[in-house]
């Protein structure tokens, strides 16, 4: 989460006055800032900041993406990701998340994992660091133990059609 010296604003013009967190939920907080902006205004930037997550990018033996097709009630419909996950309620790094989330929404494992590096995962109104692990040679082999409210189908799709 960010800290609220921002030494780089700071630099081009961008000067913290005060911070606020009007709302807090267990896996974000909601961030007022009022900020002199650099042509001199005082105004709220609002953003939030979420703990790190992680996508998995899962790829059978034989040549598949496992994608999976969630419903997503803030959109009010299905949506194609890949197993993804956050760290609000989990410790560890992100290949250990990496292989709760593939295990968790898909059912799947792997013996081939590797850590690709991170994003920011909407820097105009989150702070939040997304990490990208790719998983080799998965196996879908057991039952997914999904979270309550996660309504998901899986479909592994061959490469080039992903």
């Amino acid at each position: 989460m960010t800290s609220s010296e921002k030494p780089h604003g700071r630099a081009l013009g961008w000067e913290h006055i005060e911070t606020r967190y009007p709302y807090t939920f267990r896996m974000f907080r909601v961030r007022e800032d009022i900020v002199r902006w650099p042509d001199g205004t005082i105004r709220p930037f609002v953003y939030v900041e979420a703990a790190g997550a992680v996508w998995v990018v899962p790829v059978t033996a034989d040549g598949q993406v496992v994608l999976i097709r969630q419903f997503r009630y803030l959109i009010d419909d299905w949506s194609w990701e890949v197993p993804a996950g956050g760290f609000h309620d989990f410790q560890g790094s992100p290949l250990d998340l990496a292989r709760h989330e593939l295990a968790e929404e898909v059912g799947g494992e792997s013996d081939d994992w590797e850590y690709r590096g991170f994003f920011r995962t909407g820097a105009s109104l989150f702070d939040q660091v997304g990490h990208i692990v790719l998983a080799r040679n998965v196996r879908l082999c057991r039952k997914p133990q999904r979270e309550p409210g996660e309504i998901i189908e899986v479909h592994p799709v061959p490469v080039p059609r992903a």
